[in-house]
């Protein structure tokens, strides 16, 4: 029951039986037994994973699984089971799906250490999810436990057949699907043995962070960051899996105070872009800092999404009625991508009282002569209706007129 009102908080798409969670609670007290009944028999075979394809930021494509309901209830089972037993082994700078660690977290961490260290290491595993080694990653769960159960799901959900959309099923002997409720947790425990301990044991003086498969290694010069890629492309390899390579960089951390011009000076960590940026500081002198802000990428993809929106067609709704649908995905960014450098977002909000703009032109004859006046107008009301929008709150909001 508990690993039900988790799954039902996280929603999802159905799997291959095409069962939401609607239809699973239609019957819930007779799903669930049916569930406990094979799970505690030995009997639970987990059926096969549906494969959705999604873009990639790189203009590739990412394939997904998607786990029934019923699957997704079972091995949510098992999370629950295995989670606290080897929480307490991770290493602290692994930030990725964790109880009381966070990405912004993790961004967090690395802007301060980029600024005690000149140099970094942007290190990108190949495929990760897709390469994880079936007896390796094995291997590091009997490490946390002896429950049969437990080793017998884990291996079968490890070796589930993925249904493509033909119908096709693919049978799989390496890799986690990325979608599923146990794959983050798993992914965790391959990378701590692989990379979190093995950096421990070998180069402790070398702190990092890693969020799933992102990475960030810090290094006080460019030989020592060479070094250190090397020795983890070799570890990457006993473990079967492969640095990209031309996605992993070295990168110099330049600043007013570092001194040298070098080809790679940015990099880019769970949505923020790190590189040289202006500031002031107490006595409201500029200097460069390296420091994160909302990544291009990340910039981009906000943007096409409130072009998505078509906001200038809603000449049905209010004001407020916009600020009502609105507001929940803004305060979002805000949150996530405002906590570093927030005035890199008012370039992007500017657009999104653009769209504002035409959508007042379009609803109020009065403003459609000139342009002008419809910004003036919203600027006014910005300016006595601040809280109407989150961005405005945080200063991106039009000019008022006199």
């Amino acid at each position: 029951m508990e690993a039900y009102k988790r799954v039902k908080v996280n929603k999802g798409a159905a799997g291959v039986d095409k069962e939401s969670i609607a239809d699973f609670e239609t019957n819930l007290k007779g799903n669930l037994y049916r569930i406990w009944n094979r799970m505690s028999s030995g009997s639970y075979f987990p059926p096969p994973v549906r494969a959705v394809e999604i873009g990639k930021k790189d203009g590739g494509r990412r394939r997904l699984g998607v786990p029934t309901v019923s699957d997704r209830i079972a091995q949510m089972v098992a999370k629950i089971y295995f989670e606290p037993r080897v929480e307490g082994f991770f290493h602290p700078d692994s930030f990725g799906y964790r109880p009381n660690k966070s990405a912004i977290e993790a961004v967090g961490v690395a802007r301060q250490r980029c600024w005690r260290y000149d140099w970094v290491l942007d290190l990108d595993i190949k495929g990760f999810f897709d390469n994880i080694d079936h007896e390796l990653m094995l291997r590091a769960v009997r490490k946390h436990t002896e429950c049969k159960w437990l080793l017998l799901y884990i291996e079968r959900w490890l070796k589930a057949p993925v249904q493509l959309e033909d119908g096709t099923l693919v049978t799989r002997d390496k890799g986690s699907p990325q979608g599923s409720v146990i794959s983050p947790l798993l992914a965790n425990l391959f990378l701590h043995y692989g990379f979190d301990d093995w950096m421990r044991r070998h180069h402790r003086i070398i702190p990092f962070e890693r969020y799933a498969d992102d990475i960030i290694v810090h290094c006080r010069s460019e030989a020592q960051a060479r070094f250190i890629k090397s020795e983890i492309e070799k570890r990457l390899l006993e473990c079967k899996l492969e640095a990209h390579p031309e996605k992993t960089k070295i990168v110099y951390c330049k600043d007013s105070d570092r001194r040298g011009n070098y080809p790679n000076k940015r990099f880019d960590f769970l949505g923020y872009g790190f590189q040289p940026r202006l500031a002031k500081d107490r006595w409201n002198r500029y200097f460069v800092t390296f420091s994160p802000a909302v990544s291009n990428k990340a910039a981009k993809s906000i943007r096409e999404t409130i072009r998505s929106w078509r906001i200038h067609l809603m000449s049905d709704k209010s004001i407020i009625d916009l600020s009502r649908i609105f507001n929940p995905v803004i305060r979002g960014w805000i949150n996530y991508y405002g906590r570093f450098y927030k005035s890199a977002l008012y370039s992007i909000f500017n657009q999104l009282n653009g769209a504002m703009i035409k959508w007042a032109t379009r609803k109020y004859k009065r403003l459609r002569a000139r342009q002008r006046r419809a910004y003036y107008w919203l600027g006014r009301i910005a300016r006595y209706n601040q809280n109407l929008f989150a961005h405005w709150q945080c200063g991106a909001r039009p000019a008022a007129g006199r």
